[in-house]
């Protein structure tokens, strides 16, 4: 499987004012994210996810090592229309994203904005709505929909660029549960049947259980990089990070802390139960 998005020794401060020194909120990050994964990447606030997902379609620029898109610099500006096409941001409010006052025409804005033809137009803004599972709400207005409808929006007027890459900052942060499981329904989705990689910035543990790998930040670092039933199972280390568990790990914890014997990389709630069962059938 090739590349999508690779960082090498990648670093990035915000400006500050004259004679301050520079506070660097990326440090030096190396990763490469594999075309057709679904990555999550976990920190609290101030940990630099936000900042890394935004250097991924060169909205920010590194202010030493690279980062490559499908071996793209995002530093060339000759480039930066190719990048942005191939890798598509979906940020926290949607109301900053949605530009029209019709469903069809918001989701038509970009292709239109690159050029596209007419009846290509239409055929994306079809795909791309049946996509979300919000083909039905082709004519309404965007404002009178749901917070999870209107990122649902969001994320179609972006694959309607038919990008390889869906960046995700902290797109479900605003939502309500069900608009979270609305929203990470459909990003699913897209990763599974049209093969889009998907990169979820978030807050929300649960949010990266079904997820092939999660990304851990910590002051600017990747600390952790792996599996999600690997890193959830570092349940001590993840706390001494300032970060919570799934609930199904963090009743795993417990459990094993009170003499049982659990797993703690059962994370969805059938396997956490199975679990369970059968250290009940042990004792």
């Amino acid at each position: 499987m090739s590349e999508m998005i690779k960082t090498e020794s990648l670093r990035f401060a915000y400006p500050v004012n004259e004679g301050e020194k520079p506070v660097y909120a990326l440090r030096g990050v190396d990763i490469a994210i594999e075309k057709g994964s679904f990555v999550v990447v976990l920190g609290h606030n101030g940990s630099g996810k936000s900042t890394l997902a935004k250097t991924f379609n060169a909205v920010l620029l590194p202010a030493g090592g690279k980062v490559y898109v499908e071996g793209m610099d995002t530093l060339d500006e000759s480039l930066l229309l190719d990048i942005r096409q191939r890798v598509g941001m979906v940020f926290q409010n949607p109301d900053n994203q949605i530009v029209a006052n019709v469903v069809e025409e918001d989701v038509a804005f970009a292709p239109e904005n690159l050029g596209v033809p007419t009846e290509e137009i239409r055929r994306r803004v079809d795909a791309a709505l049946e996509a979300v599972g919000m083909e039905e709400f082709v004519t309404h207005a965007p404002h009178l929909l749901s917070g999870g409808q209107k990122q649902r929006i969001a994320i179609a007027g972006v694959i309607a660029m038919e990008p390889a890459c869906v960046v995700l900052d902290e797109a479900t942060a605003m939502l309500d549960p069900t608009g979270r499981r609305e929203v990470l329904s459909a990003v699913h989705r897209l990763n599974r049947e049209k093969g889009i990689t998907v990169v979820l910035i978030t807050h929300h543990m649960n949010e990266a259980e079904d997820a092939d790998r999660v990304i851990v930040m910590d002051d600017g670092r990747v600390a952790m990089d792996g599996r999600p039933g690997e890193i959830f199972s570092q349940v001590a280390r993840l706390r001494h990070l300032g970060l919570t568990v799934p609930d199904t790990v963090d009743l795993l914890d417990r459990l094993r802390r009170n003499g049982w014997d659990v797993p703690l990389d059962a994370l969805g709630v059938e396997d956490c139960a199975d679990a369970i069962a059968r250290a009940l059938g042990k004792s």
